[in-house]
């Protein structure tokens, strides 16, 4: 009797939770996670030991690839945007399907991604990488400003800012580099790259993410998400389905993309690139080797497709029978966002009303009562609340009129704060008030549908 096949997962915090992976993965294959060792890993291996056998990942790249050679796994892959340096070579190890190495390090490495994109004639975004704040000038000479600053890896817009001026920016990015980890002298830790601008999306976002499947067949493009506008400076609030571009500008989208994926070399799995929406036409923003964040939950509400399945059969050589998602109504998803200005969830009011509300598919809160929030210009979720309306303009009307039932409650170093879910997340006020700074909101009349503690 032939046993089933194993699909490997390289594991760590990024797009897709256990409880998707769950249920994506069911009767897909024998799932056998690898692990590093991280505070994420060490509070979730619980429930990925009732998702299938965890093996622990030591970092040393031999002793790693003989645990996979070992364990013999018909595919592997992950969701972890952490992981994909590692899973690129653990496949190679083992021979089995995923990107090549080199492409993994230019999907993470986004001086090199950039550099890449304008060898190839895709985008020529100006960028210079900094291994010490004693190269910002060079940097400034190459690139100008506006500018921003990010580090050459990461995701969720972890210390990523604007800069507009000169001697600001001088002290943001020493400030910045104090706040990265260690790296070896010489070895570019952040990235410089001039400002784009989007073209007016009116309550919309002014820009898109696609989600494509790179395969033998070539590039097929599965959805292109729209955007709410981002919450200064480059936190994402929230995405929805179908996107509101006209046709020529989806296809010159979906064109960059491809010709995106071609120059970095990707040839296999899901990917998630984010392209700016600007006067002059579309520009990459980034590229990722993976699942988006939070894609999968829309695409199962909106057209009841699991992406985790269609990751996991792709990469056992199987058809994912996936084609275009593109659902009749539009679907979003609204998350309102944790204060840059560190303190304590103290409570947050309104939900039974915000999921009352006629449209609203469901709301659900991230951050427990209590939780210290560390501020900072990540993007760090409270909440989120999905559903349906039957067009964008009625979409935005809908999202409005849910954030106008609900707030949350703070600690501040000064004391606490209420603060009005409008200030947290799109369309927020930042011309008439810094975010956070909103005067105290009323209280809940009737505290039964609030999430404090009591």
């Amino acid at each position: 009797m032939t046993r089933p096949p194993r699909l490997a997962v390289v594991y760590d915090d990024g797009a897709v939770s256990p409880g998707e992976l769950g249920v994506g993965l069911a009767g897909t294959a024998d799932a056998v996670f690898l692990v590093p060792d991280s505070p994420h890993v060490a509070a979730m291996r619980p429930v990925l030991r009732q998702l299938g056998a965890v093996h622990g990942l030591t970092g040393d790249a031999a002793r790693d690839a003989a645990l996979v050679r070992r364990l013999a796994p018909d595919a592997i892959t992950t969701f972890s945007e952490l992981m994909i340096r590692t899973t690129a070579a653990l496949a190679e190890a083992a021979q089995l399907p995923y990107h090549r190495p080199a492409t993994a390090l230019l999907l993470t490495d986004k001086t090199l991604q950039r550099a890449a994109l304008r060898r190839a004639g895709v985008d020529d975004v100006r960028h210079a990488s900094l291994a010490s704040p004693a190269d910002w000038p060079a940097a400034l000479a190459a690139v100008g400003l506006p500018a921003v600053v990010k580090p050459v890896r990461g995701a969720g817009s972890r210390h990523t800012h604007p800069v507009y001026e000169e001697e600001r920016a001088a002290r943001l990015v020493a400030e910045v580099f104090a706040g990265l980890p260690d790296a070896p002298p010489g070895v570019p830790r952040l990235v410089v790259e001039e400002l784009l601008t989007g073209r007016p999306s009116g309550p919309l976002g002014d820009y898109v993410s696609v989600e494509s499947l790179c395969g033998a067949d070539g590039v097929a493009h599965l959805a292109v998400s729209g955007k709410l506008p981002l919450v200064r400076p480059f936190r994402e609030p929230g995405r929805y389905w179908p996107h509101h571009l006209a046709p020529a500008e989806e296809r010159a989208v979906l064109d960059l993309v491809t010709r995106a994926l071609g120059a970095l070399g990707v040839r296999h799995g899901l990917t998630h690139t984010e392209v700016k929406l600007t006067p002059a036409g579309p520009r990459i923003i980034e590229v990722n080797g993976r699942l988006g964040g939070h894609v999968n939950g829309l695409a199962r509400t909106a057209c009841g497709v699991d992406l985790v399945r269609a990751a996991a059969l792709h990469a056992l050589g199987r058809h994912p029978g996936v084609g275009r998602l593109r659902p009749g109504r539009v679907h979003f998803q609204h998350n309102g966002l944790a204060p840059t200005e560190p303190c304590r969830l103290l409570g947050v009011h309104g939900a039974a009303r915000v999921r009352a509300r006629d449209g609203v598919s469901g709301y659900r809160v991230f951050a427990r009562v209590g939780q210290r929030l560390p501020g900072g210009v990540m993007t760090r979720e409270l909440d989120v609340v999905w559903g349906v309306a039957d067009d964008h303009d009625a979409m935005v009307r809908l999202i409005r009129g849910a954030l106008g039932e609900l707030s949350y409650e703070f600690g501040f170093a000064d004391g606490p704060r209420t603060v009005a879910a409008a200030d947290c997340g799109a369309w927020q006020d930042g011309a008439a008030r810094p975010p956070y700074d909103a005067p105290a909101g009323r209280r809940d009349a009737d505290a039964r549908d609030d999430v404090t503690p009591r």
